[in-house]
């Protein structure tokens, strides 16, 4: 029997994936906008949807970022209405294990599983800069290692706390007067944490919700195989993909587990044309929509850190170095390696090899896994990935709010379908059985 082909929405925020500009692009923060890709998600009968969260908007050269100012709701608040105009579809949203508290978060996810019916699901981060901390009463700075060890205690506690009431603790025994025995009481006491006493939240229909995992380091990767149901991977090419698949699996039986019990969903974005040709023409306008002149000089100067704006994107890579003691210029989620002179002598040698400008060697090293073609094509692409074992299944990205995901749902996933390697139909109410079933 094929792979069964596992497949995530993202609701995409306002950066360099999203053309917020296009004409059918609509609102960030109307609740219309959400409900309109959760429903599309679920007439697909996709998994879940994903909903990321950013604790600070991102800053360059002191002001703040405009491709990436998302302004969204809060995730769970978000989530908690979705659960009112959905019915099978998993709710997946991310919170920060750094600058939140296990009782907090275990209480949000769980009243989520409650409202939907078991479809919760949590995305555990962590947050690294005391720049994102300032917003919060803490604020200050944890290493890589502490941020690791936080979240891996972090997410321990929550579980102890789903767990602390047993299954058939309500008993709802209205003749004897009594509604509950053995209310959830706990006590944790770690190098993190040092708290007791009764959890709120009777067990949630999955028991657990689902756990999902964004690390991509030696130390997430670890992580996840320990604690985690679902990776959200960033490895796009085939032979990457395969690679980090195999790393991963490798790790379960370690930790007691056997490589079922954890689901690899790489992010990818997809562009559809009536021929091949079509679709890579119109895959070429949109990179070059989402990273615009300015966008391509704000990316370089994020590890130059320098003033580039007398460059121009459409010419050849400044040929001054990086500063690699200046201050950054971008503050907030910036993704490149600690050696901004590595990093500079690899583009250039992308750059010199493929004779690229500054604009053209941004779209090429920003690029996501992008499966483009027909309709018939792209699903061919990701069965290939499914069943050559690069990944479980991938978490979508449309480059339009909210409609993007429309044409995939109505031309891929019937292919997908008649591969044999998506459902027809839900065969479970939670999240759970979604992605675990047989």
């Amino acid at each position: 029997m094929p792979k069964q082909v596992k497949l995530a929405a993202h609701f995409p925020g306002v950066n360099n994936t999203t053309v917020w500009s296009d004409p059918r692009s609509g609102s960030q923060i109307d609740f219309s906008s959400f409900e309109h890709l959760a429903r599309t998600a679920e007439r697909g009968k996709f998994d879940f949807l994903f909903l990321a969260e950013g604790l600070r908007l991102r800053e360059h050269a002191g002001k703040i970022l405009d491709s990436d100012v998302v302004g969204r709701p809060n995730t769970t608040t978000v989530l908690a209405a979705l659960s009112a105009v959905t019915t099978r579809l998993g709710l997946a949203g991310t919170l920060s294990s750094t600058f939140n508290e296990p009782y907090e978060v275990a209480r949000q996810v769980a009243s989520i599983d409650h409202l939907s019916g078991g479809r919760a699901a949590w995305n555990v981060v962590t947050s690294p800069d005391a720049w994102t901390g300032q917003n919060f009463r803490r604020g200050g700075f944890l290493k890589r290692e502490d941020r690791y060890h936080r979240a891996e205690e972090f997410l321990a506690t929550v579980r102890e706390l789903w767990d602390s009431w047993a299954p058939d603790a309500v008993v709802g025994d209205k003749e004897n007067g009594v509604f509950a025995r053995g209310i959830g009481r706990f006590v944790h006491r770690g190098p993190q944490f040092d708290i007791h006493g009764e959890f709120t939240v009777p067990r949630t229909p999955q028991g657990q919700p689902i756990v999902i995992q964004a690390g991509d380091s030696d130390e997430g990767r670890e992580f996840a195989a320990k604690t985690a149901d679902v990776i959200f991977s960033r490895h796009g090419s085939l032979e990457s993909g395969k690679e980090f698949f195999a790393d991963v699996k490798r790790r379960l039986p370690a930790h007691g587990r056997e490589p079922g019990e954890l689901l690899i969903m790489p992010a990818a974005t997809f562009v559809l044309g009536d021929t091949e040709e079509d679709a890579h023409e119109y895959a070429r306008e949109i990179r070059y929509q989402q990273v615009r002149p300015a966008t391509a000089i704000q990316f370089l100067e994020q590890v130059w850190s320098r003033d580039l704006s007398a460059y121009d994107a459409d010419g050849p890579l400044p040929e001054v170095d990086p500063d690699p003691d200046a201050e950054p210029l971008t503050w907030g989620r910036v993704r490149h390696e600690k050696d901004p002179l590595a990093v500079a002598a690899k583009w250039r040698t992308i750059a010199e090899e493929k004779k690229l400008s500054i604009r053209e060697l941004v779209i090429e090293v920003t690029a996501r896994q992008q499966f483009v073609g027909t309709a018939r094509q792209v699903a061919e692409s990701i069965d290939e990935y499914v069943q050559s074992d690069a990944a479980d299944g991938f978490v979508l990205v449309p480059h339009l709010t909210p409609g993007g995901l429309d044409a995939f749902v109505d031309d891929v996933v019937p292919h997908l379908q008649e591969r044999g390697v998506f459902r027809t139909d839900y065969t479970g109410d939670t999240l759970r059985e979604h992605l675990f079933s047989r």
